[in-house]
This record gives structure tokens, C-alpha cells and sequence, in this order.
């Protein structure tokens, strides 16, 4: 496609994926360009709708980051052998990079919480696997579908499956939803299932016991509870419950007890720019393979969902949940030592944990082009500074690294005195050593910008040391640097961090 044919949508876009790396990081710049894109976008897509007295997203724009409610859970959103991952966390990342802003998550604890976080203003968007029905209708706006699902009984299958014929099984299952006249459903509290069941009921001409459980209670626990044999009978979506049916021996997916709903995200009414952005997006994503490799990664491939569900490093129950069910997951094999050695320099374990997993996704035998090795991807001199005589042994490296971590924190210490600023000087230099920062606070310090802050001041311009117009001035004392780096391993550390921090003590 020729520049000359590209329509608005398309060079604005054409901007955003060809990064302006040197630009990236100005805030002023990236707003008004994500504020240009996002009009383009909410006035081709909402032509022809009654205008507002301001946008919506102007001011979602102006805060700087997009607020977005979820829930976490084995599909939705998890971490993973230190990786945060799930369905609904790649989708609305991939849709905020589309319009240039970070997301901030607001978890809940139940559908019904969600639902009241997002009419409270807590949230711009449900970013969950939402069944539109009419009763939610009346107090949402959906988006359209992201795909559709419909509503499956979850059973056991009997004990001694294995000695009976095929028949004789089927004949012990609830294959018609008639036959659920006289039985009891356990069901998850808030969820739209209980909705379908009474109809149900209606429909059939019998009682059907409903039990609304706890609502802090997921469908993935109560599938569990069939499974353990605490309740007989759940209902779930098809694509989980399969997911399920196919990772736990003995559950039984298969039997219909709806026709197929539209699933979507779920907004306030008086959002129309957002929503006219996000279908515009929708569109744009089922155009490529992207958004179906990402839906069948997480409710296809029934094998990494198993590997997933048995490991002890997957985490989807926030740390305020009863993990009665589960346990206290871990975030690597190493978290004992990381604890240990963060507890000597005052770290929160969590944030060394982010690091290690950064520098070497917990890979003791790690090792970079450069010769970085181990957990921490030291350089041989400095695991030699500081004591490592062997870098590949865990324990020396991790010990290692952290006395380096303590010495940074000594060297700021005496320079910055904002504890959070300084934390992201340590992390820096940590990734980029602290000569090259201290030239980006000289760089700061000429050009009228704070020495002694990361954002809008320092990191700007360890970016600006790349440019030989900045790392060939004379306030400059070791030259060029690929400042994107540090800047991004910065930022990746207190993401991962608050990651941690959602679902380990």
C-alpha cells in the first residue's frame, strides 16, 4: 500500500508501530499523539452520533493511563513461572499499545464487584469474559464480541468409568437438561448461570435446585468442587469448562444447557468514544492472526492449560483469597534464597524476584552475548568484585548481585535522596552501570530538566544517549549508550514488581 492511499486510520497507525524510538518517551508528545490518533478513530467510527460536550477519552488520555477492571483467574489473568499472562491481560495490553497508553489493573474479587467498581468510576472498561444478557444491558454498555460461548453442565463421570462399555456411561450422565428436574446446581455467585438455570427450570416443567455460591468463589473453584466430589453438578462456559474436562481425569464437559451468547467487555453508556475506539480495534484485531493464535493459546491448547493448572508456579489467586483449595504458589524454584538475600539489603523479595526473572528468566546456566552469567547476569569482573567464584552457582550469584544492589544503594543514597526516585537510579544502574546515568543527570542538569528525577528528567536523557549529539558532549564522560534499555528494564521491574505483589506474600 502506497503512503498516498493510506486513509487516517492507517497512518496514524503506520506512526505508532514504526516507533519513534527517539520521542518515545516524551509525555507531552506521546498524549498528543495518542489524542490525534483516538479522534481519528472515535469520529470515524461514531460519524453521524450526537456530539458530546467533551470526549471521554480526552480525559482517559489526559490522566495519562487506562484504568481497567478484571478478575484474575487461570485463563483471564495469571502469573506463570514469573510471567503475568491470561487471556484478557494480553487482549486489553495489546489494545492500550494501540492507543499508546499504559494499563493501570483494578482487580476484583467478584462479577458483581466489577460491576460496581466500573458504575463507581473505578474503571474505564471490564476488560473479563462477560455473556451479554438483557439484564446486564440495563447497566452496561458491551463492546461487540470478542467471541461466543455457551453455558455447559460440568459432571463427574462415573468412578469405574473404565469398566464400562460407552453406553453404560452414558447412561449414568445428565445428557438432556431435562433430566436436571429434581437435581441441585452449585453455581457461581453474581455469574449469569443462575439466571439460565431458572429459566431452564421454566422451560422443563421442574424444580431445579439452584445454589448460588460465595461470589469470591471462581467457576474454576467450583469445577474443582465437582471434581473433589464437595458438590455434584456446576455450570460453566463450554471453553473453560472443556479446558477443565480435559485437564482433571474423571470431568465431564460435554452436555448444553444454553445456546451460545455473545462474550464481550463492558463499559458505562456515557463512554462512546471509548467504546467506538475499542469495536474499531475489535475489527482491526480479527483481521490478523494474532487474535486468534492469542484465543487459542489460552482455550484450545488443553496440554499447556494442564501443564499450567499442576504447577506450583502458577498463581491466580490474589493474596488476600482463601488458597485453601491450592496453596501459596511460588514464583520461582528460588524464592526461598531471593527472600533470604533480600531481607539483608531491605528489598521487598518480590522486586529482586522481578529482577532475576528480567535479567535471566530464573535460568541459573544463563548466559548473554556479552558473557553476563547466571541469575543475575553478572559480568565477570563484577561477580569476581564481589565474591562469585563460580557465577552459574545460585548462591553466589544471587549473593553477589545483591551486595552489588547494596553497594548502588550505598552510591544513591548520598545523591538522591527520594526514596522512590532512587530506586529506579539503583535499577538503572544495575542494567546500564552508574556512569552512564550520572551522565544523564549532567545532560539533565544543562538542558534546565531535574538531576534528581527518573521521569521527565533523567531517563530522557539516558534515551538522548544515543544520539550523537547529546553522548559527544563534553559534560559527557562515557559516551554512547543504548538508553532504551535501561529506561525499559527500569519500567519492566516495577511493573513485574506490582505483578508480584498481586499474588505472592
Amino acid at each position: 500500500m502506497s503512503v498516498e492511499r493510506l486513509d487516517a486510520h492507517c497512518s496514524i497507525e503506520y506512526i505508532l508501530q514504526n516507533k519513534i524510538v527517539v520521542w518515545k518517551e516524551n509525555t507531552v508528545f506521546m498524549k498528543l499523539l495518542t489524542l490525534l490518533m483516538v479522534s481519528v478513530l472515535a469520529l470515524s467510527a461514531c460519524s453521524g452520533a450526537p456530539e458530546t460536550s467533551h470526549s471521554d477519552l480526552e480525559q482517559i488520555i489526559e490522566r495519562g493511563h487506562l484504568n481497567v477492571i478484571t478478575m484474575a483467574g487461570p485463563v483471564s489473568y495469571f502469573v506463570y513461572r514469573g510471567q503475568p499472562m491470561g487471556y484478557e491481560y494480553e487482549l486489553i495490553n495489546r489494545f492500550a499499545d494501540s492507543i499508546a497508553l499504559p494499563v493501570q489493573l483494578v482487580l476484583a474479587d467478584s462479577i458483581d464487584e466489577m460491576f460496581e467498581l466500573l458504575e463507581a468510576g473505578e474503571g474505564d472498561l471490564i476488560a473479563y469474559r462477560l455473556a451479554v444478557t438483557a439484564e446486564r444491558r440495563e447497566r452496561v454498555a458491551f463492546t461487540d464480541p470478542l467471541h461466543y460461548s455457551r453455558q455447559v453442565l460440568v459432571q463427574r463421570r462415573p468412578a469405574d468409568a473404565t469398566r464400562l462399555t460407552r453406553h453404560e456411561i452414558e447412561e449414568r450422565m445428565i445428557r438432556n437438561p431435562v433430566h436436571l428436574s429434581g437435581q441441585t446446581v452449585h453455581v457461581r455467585g453474581g455469574a449469569h448461570y443462575a439466571e439460565r438455570l431458572h429459566h431452564l427450570s421454566a422451560e422443563i416443567g421442574g424444580e431445579i435446585a439452584v445454589v448460588e455460591a460465595d461470589p469470591s468463589l471462581s467457576t474454576a473453584d467450583l469445577i474443582a468442587m465437582v471434581a473433589a466430589g464437595t458438590v455434584d453438578l456446576t455450570v460453566a462456559e463450554q471453553d473453560i469448562a472443556l479446558l477443565f474436562a480435559a485437564a482433571v481425569p474423571g470431568l465431564d464437559a460435554t452436555t448444553p444447557v444454553s445456546l451460545e451468547q455473545q462474550i464481550s467487555w463492558a463499559l458505562r453508556p456515557e463512554t462512546p468514544d471509548l467504546m467506538a475506539t475499542i469495536n474499531h480495534w475489535l475489527e482491526r484485531e480479527r483481521q490478523h492472526a494474532d487474535f486468534f493464535v492469542i484465543h487459542r493459546k489460552y482455550f484450545v491448547d488443553a496440554l499447556s492449560f494442564r501443564n499450567r493448572i499442576n504447577s506450583p508456579f502458577l498463581a491466580y489467586e490474589p493474596v488476600t483469597a482463601d488458597r485453601a483449595t491450592r496453596g501459596a504458589p511460588a514464583i520461582s524454584q528460588w524464592d526461598d534464597l531471593l527472600q533470604e538475600e533480600a531481607e539483608r539489603i531491605g528489598w521487598d523479595w518480590r522486586q529482586l524476584a522481578a529482577l532475576v526473572h528480567t535479567e535471566s528468566r530464573f535460568n541459573p546456566r544463563a548466559r548473554s552475548w556479552m558473557g553476563a552469567m547466571g541469575l543475575m547476569q553478572l559480568m565477570p569482573a563484577t561477580a569476581r568484585y564481589f565474591g562469585a567464584l563460580n557465577p552459574f552457582d545460585p548462591s553466589q550469584n544471587v549473593r553477589a548481585g545483591v551486595s552489588f544492589l547494596e553497594w548502588l544503594q550505598h552510591y544513591w543514597g548520598e545523591r538522591i535522596e527520594d526514596p522512590e526516585q532512587r530506586l529506579r537510579f539503583i535499577i538503572a544502574s544495575y542494567n546500564v552501570g552508574q556512569g552512564h546515568v550520572e551522565d544523564a543527570r549532567r545532560l539533565a542538569s544543562i538542558h534546565q530538566a531535574n538531576p534528581d528525577v527518573w521521569h521527565a528528567g533523567v531517563s530522557d536523557f539516558l534515551l538522548a544517549k544515543a544520539d550523537p549529539r547529546y553522548y559527544t558532549h563534553e559534560v559527557v564522560q562515557f559516551g554512547f549508550a543504548r538508553g532504551s534499555e535501561p529506561v525499559q528494564f527500569v519500567e519492566r521491574i516495577l511493573s513485574l514488581t506490582e505483578h508480584y505483589r498481586r499474588f505472592f506474600d
